[in-house]
């Protein structure tokens, strides 16, 4: 799952940061408003971290912005302003929920994995096709209700592709969402070639009813059998 965290006090999103990693979360940042714009241009996200006061712009512009091209669903407005007309202005907008700071990052977490079950399951946080249960918070995978191992990038790909079944993925859209926009950097896609690999190998070998099928010069796409 890929995060955006719009925040320009360094403390505040060093803890953060540090924090949603060790949820195993792919997390981008952005320290002020022109360059949080930027990315939400560029870059799809599954869950938007907003603050409201940002350096040369105001967060509820960026949440406009999101609404105009339809992904202020997916926002949490985290903010120092426990203003009233604030958290009705977001909700208007469109945001998913508020968060008053200071906060716990605890409860954070918690409705973090609250926007993404509402966002990609209907509120569900497992994915079940044919013998196949994927937990999403619990980071699990059951074949046959046997549990299969999955390294954290093995996971993070069959989540994509879980989510996105029967549809073409992009090599370089697959890379972006599980490796962050820092791909850009990388020369080529063999390392999504070699986790894909393994992966298609422990499916295989636990006779999972899905396949990873390669779509020649573009991508993947996953598909139940």
């Amino acid at each position: 799952m890929k995060i955006l965290l719009i925040e320009d006090e360094k403390e505040l999103r060093d803890t953060l940061v540090a924090s949603l990693l060790k949820e195993f979360y792919v997390v981008e940042t952005a320290e002020n408003f022109s360059d949080a714009v930027e990315k939400i241009a560029i870059y799809d996200y599954d869950c938007i971290l907003l603050d409201v006061m940002l350096p040369n712009g105001n967060g509820l512009e960026i949440l406009s912005e999101l609404k105009a091209i339809g992904k202020s669903e997916n926002v949490i407005i985290i903010s120092a302003k426990d203003s009233l007309d604030d958290k009705l202005k977001g909700l208007e907008l469109g945001a998913d929920d508020y968060l008053t700071k200071p906060f716990h990052i605890a409860e954070l977490n918690a409705r973090i994995k609250a926007v993404l079950r509402r966002k990609s399951l209907n509120g569900k946080n497992t994915i079940e096709i044919g013998n196949l249960i994927f937990d999403i918070d619990e980071r699990t995978l059951f074949v046959n209700q046997q549990p299969i191992h999955l390294n954290r990038k093995e996971f993070d790909i069959l989540n994509y592709f879980l989510l996105n079944k029967n549809r073409l993925i992009t090599k370089t859209a697959l890379a972006e969402y599980v490796w962050g926009d820092q791909i850009d950097q990388a020369d080529n896609f063999d390392f999504i070639y070699y986790q894909i690999k393994n992966l298609r190998k422990k499916l295989q070998e636990s006779s999972t009813d899905v396949s990873i099928e390669s779509v020649y010069g573009v991508g993947y796409k996953l598909i139940e059998q």
